[in-house]
């Protein structure tokens, strides 16, 4: 029998998700049929203390508890009545980072957070021993720079975990990780589902002449797979997690995951051949391999999905940030001409008129570089718009172009993956706002990766959603079936999505534009260089 939203929360039947963004704490409540019944959220900001990003202990506590208590609020708005219990937790956080903790509990120095990139020489030396990209914001990273660095307090690590990792220890008091986060602390095998006892060996035997009491699977946490067993609420925990006091102890958690796990999840990406793309202000894409690749790339991540598939992922740090500031000076000619502004207006009638534009622009370029950009070995950013004098320069190559720009690194990236690696995907979904007018930028991606590319209603439900699928995944698997088949029943039950594939002629002229792009790149670099 299906119960209506409030008797589900009144009979425990509800499970809840909470995530932990850069930006923002937010919770989800879903009901038996996985969809989301209330929500809360918290607003918080990462501070840079001592040269290094970081989030406070208080910080972390006061954004669960008020993120829960705007939850709570929500439930009593909508329905009338408190949580007392639920059938599932799941706590997911941005990935990486460090936070170090000793026998006491106690976190050794501030949390140091994915963004810092203090890491670059452990991460060099690290990647040149495994034979593996090992990227400057992983945990191993972390932890070997504050060895070259001779910092005081790594001796007394008795405990190294993520964010995630984190919040779960306090509220189970479970030293444990969902296998998609901790594929961010140090590489998996694919294979034994753990981490690579090769790589940890070679830690260890690196880290020898330092004396140190402890062992590297010591400090780390234990891996978990989707939907295995990962503790119940302690009363301590539900406590911290409910100031008011309604909440009761012994809830099943779910494995703590990172928040590209949880991107998996909540667009059904975690069955090989499958992957998404993040477009936002940043990008990424995430492609679910069938195996290994032949060798390291530096421009390409390998984590895994929460049941432990291997995933190529390729970050950028640059997305839509220029392109949106390109069309807010036309939203101020609007103005200045007297004329009512609607941003979604403003926004369908450029994207929709770059698509009558030439397939490679006409020769124009954009460089939507506000922060350096990795992927292209750029330390720097300098927006930069560049054509010759010859080149067909027209409102629809000009929108074009900026569109072909934000998705122009995430190729560079990807046809390393396609072309020379071969990979054969069925299904890439796009999620975040650059898929916010229907059809131009799924069309634009399609053409850049030459695949066609799905968008989904659901993608906005975010990650929250993603980690209390997770908690779905856990207590309500009764079929004993696989993670990516319970999504595709239980879940998404047949919603593919709208798709759009690539045509011959856009995909041709993408081509012809990041050729042009490429053979520009040294302006860009010549551009930051330039210091006013």
């Amino acid at each position: 029998m299906k119960l209506d939203a409030k008797s589900t929360i009144e009979t425990g039947k509800a499970i809840l998700g909470i995530e932990f963004g850069s930006t923002r704490i937010k919770a989800v409540l879903i009901d038996q049929e996985n969809k989301p019944i209330a929500q809360g959220s918290h607003t918080w900001e990462n501070q840079l203390v001592d040269g290094l990003w970081t989030y406070s202990i208080d910080a972390i506590w006061n954004g669960l508890q008020d993120c829960y208590s705007d939850l709570r609020s929500n439930v009593k708005e909508l329905y009338g009545i408190e949580i007392e219990t639920l059938a599932a937790i799941g706590i997911s956080a941005m990935m990486h980072g460090y936070m170090a903790f000793n026998k006491e509990q106690e976190i050794l120095v501030p949390f140091r957070t994915w963004r810092n990139t203090n890491t670059g020489e452990a991460a060099a030396t690290l990647s040149e021993l495994f034979v593996y990209n090992i990227p400057l914001r992983w945990s191993i990273s972390h932890l070997y720079q504050a060895i070259l660095n001779k910092e005081e307090h790594v001796k007394d690590i008795d405990f190294l975990t993520t964010l995630a990792g984190y919040v779960h220890w306090q509220i189970t008091g479970q030293k444990v990780l969902g296998i998609g986060d901790a594929s961010g602390m140090l590489p998996i095998d694919p294979n034994t589902k753990d981490y690579s006892a090769e790589m940890v060996s070679k830690f260890n035997n690196l880290i020898a002449p330092q004396g140190f009491k402890w062992t590297l699977l010591d400090i780390l946490p234990k891996v978990l797979l989707a939907g295995e067993n990962a503790g119940t609420l302690t009363a301590e925990g539900a406590k911290r997690l409910d100031v008011s006091g309604h909440l009761k102890a012994g809830i099943p958690v779910c494995p703590p995951e990172g928040d590209a796990g949880t991107g998996m999840v909540a667009t059904n990406a975690v069955k090989q051949r499958t992957g998404n793309v993040s477009a936002g202000t940043s990008s990424f894409s995430m492609i679910v391999l069938e195996k290994d690749l032949s060798k390291p790339y530096e421009m390409i991540d390998m984590v895994t999905t929460p049941d432990g598939s291997l995933v190529a992922m390729v970050h950028c740090n640059n997305c839509t940030s220029d392109l949106n500031a390109w069309v807010n000076l036309f939203k101020e000619y609007q103005e200045l001409m007297g004329i009512p502004v609607d941003m979604n207006e403003i926004y369908g009638k450029l994207y929709n008129h770059a698509l009558t534009g030439d397939t490679d622009c006409g020769g124009l370029i954009s460089y939507n570089y506000i922060s350096g950009e990795p992927v292209t070995g750029l330390a720097e950013g300098r927006p930069l718009f560049v054509r010759s004098a010859n080149d067909k320069f027209n409102l629809a190559n000009f929108m074009r172009a900026h569109l072909h720009a934000s998705v122009g690194v995430l190729k560079i990236g990807n046809d390393i993956l396609f072309n020379e690696e071969k990979i054969k995907v069925d299904r890439i979904t796009g999620h975040g706002g650059l898929f916010k007018t229907k059809g131009v930028g799924q069309r634009i991606l399609a053409a850049a990766i030459n695949s066609p590319i799905s968008v989904m209603e659901t993608a906005g439900e975010g990650g929250a959603w993603g980690i209390a699928l997770l908690g779905s995944y856990l207590v309500n698997n009764d079929k004993k079936q696989s993670l990516a088949d319970f999504l595709d029943e239980k879940v998404f039950a047949g919603d593919a999505g709208v798709e759009i594939a690539p045509t011959a002629e856009d995909v041709a002229g993408f081509n012809a534009y990041i050729e042009n792009y490429k053979a520009g790149l040294p302006i860009e670099e010549a551009a930051a260089k330039f210091k006013k």
